[in-house]
């Protein structure tokens, strides 16, 4: 598989609507304001100020229902998993824990996608090596309310695409940003649902 063939569209958004009961409120589309998206150079909480490096992924937490009303996601919230894979890593970060999932997936040069959920609170039986089905539910968003850094309720969506060989219990943040041996991706461009980005 070439790594720019676009694959299957993720049934995510589908699932993480059916799973927290999101169209009670009549959801519409899920709102994306600057610094939230894929190579955003700001942050989007707090003052603002530019990140220590581009985002390196996609941050859900808004989203709009049919009246026009904008609620935001919460601690309870539920989070699947994009596409069928294994669980490989469990690391802890600064807004709860990461978990890295591989995909049975690989491009031309062997290299095989990962993603990496952040700021989690991972589901009881949520353990290295548990193999998943797509849209199953892997983790809960962490509790921010307490942390010394006050950021809204949010899923961090990370997905890369790594050599077979690369070790992936070494897998954090670090390793992650690093563009010598991975290769970001758009989770954008993978995921269903309607989007709408804010100025």
């Amino acid at each position: 598989m070439n790594q720019r063939l676009v694959l299957r569209k993720s049934r995510f958004s589908d699932f993480l609507t059916r799973y927290n009961d999101l169209h009670k409120s009549g959801f519409e589309e899920w709102i994306f304001y600057p610094g939230m998206l894929f190579q955003d150079p700001c942050k989007w909480w707090g003052d603002g100020g530019v990140r220590r490096r581009p985002h390196e992924g996609l941050d859900f937490c808004f989203y709009r229902d049919k009246a026009g009303q904008y609620h935001s996601l919460d601690k309870k919230t539920m989070i699947p998993v994009m596409y069928a894979g294994k669980i490989v890593h469990i690391g802890d970060d600064f807004l709860g824990k990461s978990v890295y999932v591989a995909h049975d997936m690989c491009d031309n040069k062997g290299n095989k996608l990962y993603t990496i959920y952040g700021h989690t609170n991972p589901c009881h039986g949520i353990d290295i090596g548990k193999i998943l089905n797509e849209g199953d539910p892997i983790a809960a968003i962490a509790d921010t309310g307490k942390k010394r850094v006050k950021i809204p309720s949010h899923v961090h969506i990370s997905m890369v695409w790594l050599p077979e060989s690369f070790p992936y219990e070494r897998l954090d943040w670090e390793k992650i940003s690093d563009c010598r041996s991975v290769t970001l991706c758009n989770p954008l461009e993978f995921i269903d649902g309607k989007h709408k980005v804010e100025q």
